[in-house]
């Protein structure tokens, strides 16, 4: 199975006054997660006279996505555009595990583990990964993450395994 969308044609449910239906699509889908930010931020502290609150920067960043996707759905009215290409679970289902490997792993495995695996986990995405380099990336992206979070930030995070520490 490839990751390449096909190139046969297939009926569109949307109507015909969408002319360029992934633009649509898409914008619809970047609205619909502003909606949802702006829903979930609506409890948190607003901004008051000139001082931000808690609740001012997802509200700033959620109405600028809900503006965004507005324009791009309505490029997709306006001009021809690509239809919606058949969709690849491959990539996002590799990222979504490797982040639920890293949130599982980051106690027991500490973070020199758990960064490194989850990189290579996620490279599992691509078929055009090529591993020699994905180690490379990964070794240096786990040593810069090494050296940020606990010496640079000073969060107190495991290093190495804990069977490693005893």
């Amino acid at each position: 199975m490839s990751d390449t969308p096909s190139q046969a044609q297939v009926k569109s449910i949307l109507p015909k006054w969408v002319r360029g239906p992934q633009d649509f699509v898409g914008g619809i889908a970047l609205m619909a997660i502003a909606v949802f930010a702006l829903w979930a931020s609506s409890d948190l502290q607003g901004m008051h006279g000139f001082s931000f609150g808690a609740g001012t920067a997802p509200r700033m960043f959620a109405v600028l996505l809900l503006l965004l996707g507005a324009a791009i759905a309505l490029t997709g009215i306006l001009n021809e555009g690509p239809p919606i290409a058949a969709y690849s679970w491959r990539g996002p289902f590799f990222v979504a595990l490797s982040i639920l490997f890293f949130a599982l792993a980051i106690r027991p495995l500490g973070l020199v583990v758990s960064a490194f695996s989850s990189f290579l986990i996620a490279a599992l995405g691509s078929h055009e990964t090529k591993w020699l380099e994905a180690i490379i990336v990964g070794a240096c992206l786990t040593l810069g993450c090494a050296l940020l979070f606990p010496y640079v930030l000073g969060l107190p995070m495991p290093m190495f395994p804990r069977f490693l520490i005893q």
